[in-house]
């Protein structure tokens, strides 16, 4: 049992587990992101380094690792509430275009990601993706995009280091 404090080096592979079963949306591994066509190039893929203890992770990822073995491998699965949230529909808003694009100075353009500040439907500073344009408004979604998705997590444990 690896205890509080220490820290699991790891490798992780996050995909869906609903209808789109198996579809990759995460991980640490470049190769897996290379091979599953997810790979950016902002973006330094490295293991990860978890502190046991520290709640830097979902609980369900710490319990399991802290039963692995080094070079062992673990599938866990999170139900929408253990992971992303459920999917709100209050979260979804819709706003007039015209003052969203006065305000971005931009375009507003679907598949565009835009700041909570921008609108008067949602209090909290987040981010959300636009889902829908027309001439007159722009539809904004501020759920998580993983929101109401099952999702599973593909553990390798590279190490520990107390």
């Amino acid at each position: 049992m690896i205890e509080e404090g220490a820290v699991a080096v790891i490798h992780f592979v996050g995909r869906l587990a609903g209808d789109d079963a198996g579809a990759v949306f995460d991980t640490s591994d470049v190769d897996v992101a290379l091979e599953e066509g997810i790979y950016h190039n902002n973006r330094d893929y490295a293991p990860l380094e978890i502190q046991i203890g520290d709640e830097s992770t979902f609980p369900e990822i710490e319990a399991a690792v802290q039963t692995m073995n080094e070079g062992e491998t673990k599938t866990v699965r999170l139900d929408p509430e253990e992971a992303f949230g459920t999917h709100h529909e209050d979260r979804i808003v819709e706003v007039p275009r015209a003052d969203l694009e006065a305000q971005s100075e931009t375009t507003a353009t679907e598949g565009d990601l835009v700041g909570s500040d921008l609108t008067d439907g949602i209090d909290d500073a987040c981010t959300g993706w636009i889902t829908d344009v027309t001439a007159d408004t722009v539809e904004i979604d501020f759920n998580h995009e993983l929101a109401g998705e099952p999702v599973e997590f593909e553990i390798r444990l590279l190490s520990v280091n107390d």
